[in-house]
């Protein structure tokens, strides 16, 4: 583990490891007046800043996850020589900081990140200030509300279409999060009160799930309509005729009409993306005409007739363009 991936929250916090409670809260109150966004508007170094004090104070403040630090500074420290698990290594109180690739993976766990590399899970949150700012009017004592936090939340079309519920780790707390049918990219779900802790108490922020759909082989998004891409073979499109069509329902007939070309759009109404509010998009299907790839040699002779006895040239209208 590289020297860089450890972070002293203590010097972060300008106090020292034998600090007590009310020490890591005081310092942390006056970084967190110095950084907070509210006071520093658009100023990027600020917010980062206020991110590192208000990381190391949630770790500090809290006794087990103090604990679990102390010890991973411990591991940091000894790991190249004596790691856990081999003879003379250092008792870290039977848990096992090897599992952990960096300081990251380490902290992302303590304090209840989501998993970033899970399929289908969510990824890492990050800061994100409350409306009206956290100080309120008046600029009152930092940290008297707790802030947001923002996440991206990653679903199949199936969920997102169905809707779905999804288990969450928040550190210790696991919660369980309804997303709606009809979810979009983008779409937002708010979790109450399942966000940053303040400075003082235990009033939290919320928690914002944005989501996130994973692409699909065959339906893609076209505002609020579905769009795919249909097949055809070369006499569907010249002669027409009923084809299987999937939809998120399951399959439907629909009718191509003779004489098709390639890239125009039919329309199923109603079978598109559903609404949260109620009703329903529709369906858009654009026509690719698909030769077969391999003939058969009786396709290949009647391709050949129908070479040879067609009536028109598609390519007339270009024999008159110059530049």
């Amino acid at each position: 583990m590289a020297a860089t991936d450890f972070r002293d929250y203590y010097a972060t916090l300008g106090v020292s490891k034998a600090a007590s409670a009310d020490d890591i809260k005081q310092a942390y109150r006056k970084l967190a007046r110095k950084y907070h966004p509210d006071v520093n508007p658009n100023d990027k170094l600020a917010e980062a800043k206020f991110k590192e004090v208000t990381e190391a104070y949630e770790v500090l403040s809290d006794t087990d996850k103090r604990k679990k630090y102390d010890q991973f500074g411990q591991y940091w420290k000894q790991a190249g020589s004596y790691p856990p698990g081999t003879p003379g290594g250092a008792d870290f109180g039977g848990f096992d900081f090897s599992q952990y690739g960096n300081f990251d993976e380490f902290i992302n766990e303590l304090l209840g990140r989501f998993n970033t590399t899970a399929p289908g899970g969510t990824r890492g949150y990050s800061y994100r200030p409350s409306p009206g700012g956290a100080y309120g009017s008046g600029f009152g004592d930092p940290g008297s509300a707790g802030q947001d936090l923002e996440s991206v939340l990653s679903l199949t079309l199936s969920e997102a279409f169905h809707g779905v519920q999804k288990r969450l780790s928040l550190g210790a707390e696991t919660i369980t999060v309804k997303i709606p049918a009809g979810a979009k990219p983008g779409s937002r779900v708010r979790i109450k009160g399942k966000g940053q802790p303040n400075a003082y108490g235990q009033q939290r922020g919320d928690l914002y799930l944005v989501v996130e759909v994973q692409p699909h082989s065959f339906f893609q998004f076209d505002g609020d309509n579905l769009l795919c891409e249909l097949p055809i073979a070369p006499d569907e499109a010249v002669l027409g005729g009923p084809v299987e069509v999937p939809t998120p329902d399951g399959t439907v007939t629909m009718n191509i009409p003779a004489g098709i070309r390639a890239g125009q759009t039919l329309r199923l109404r109603g079978k598109g993306w559903l609404n949260p509010k109620g009703g329903r998009g529709d369906q858009l299907v654009r026509v690719a005409i698909v030769p077969p790839a391999n003939p058969t040699p009786l396709e290949r002779e009647y391709y050949e007739k129908i070479r040879a006895n067609r009536s028109y040239d598609p390519r007339s209208h270009l024999q008159q363009i110059r530049l």
